[in-house]
């Protein structure tokens, strides 16, 4: 499916605008990956979430910064290192995202999966992962 998607959009230009969230944005598509992996609990997720951070931390050092798109993509590895069964790596990688402060707010609900899943894990650094995450979470 991942590889008909890539066919299906290899055509299309590249937007004037790609912040508009109703123009398809090329650049944005292993970030939208890497979402989708997460949210079905694929650990292929994994891969793609790193590449994301990598690049978006590149494009903030070229003075091109997307924070919140960095804590979002800092969200889906934490799932998907939950999925891989690594918790103590999903409880910093979410810590780092929900203490930058970029968590939009329709994103609080997968920080919230990711704290429950590494609570439910019994790990250590869960309770300081729910400090940050009560902390710092909207009233």
């Amino acid at each position: 499916m991942l590889d008909r998607v890539a066919r299906l959009i290899s055509s299309l230009p590249v937007p004037d605008r790609p912040e508009h969230h109703y123009r398809y944005d090329p650049s944005k598509a292993n970030t939208y990956t890497a979402t989708t992996l997460a949210w079905a609990g694929d650990p292929a997720a994994e891969e793609y979430a790193r590449e994301v951070i990598v690049q978006l931390e590149g494009e903030a050092k070229a003075g091109r910064a997307r924070p919140r798109r960095i804590a979002s993509a800092q969200l889906d590895l934490g799932l998907a290192l939950l999925t891989s069964q690594r918790p103590d790596e999903a409880a910093a990688v979410a810590t780092t995202a929900i203490t930058s402060g970029r968590v939009v707010p329709s994103n609080w609900w997968r920080a919230t999966e990711i704290v429950s899943g590494v609570e439910r894990t019994g790990i250590r650094e869960a309770n300081d992962l729910r400090q940050a995450y009560e902390a710092c979470r909207p009233g």
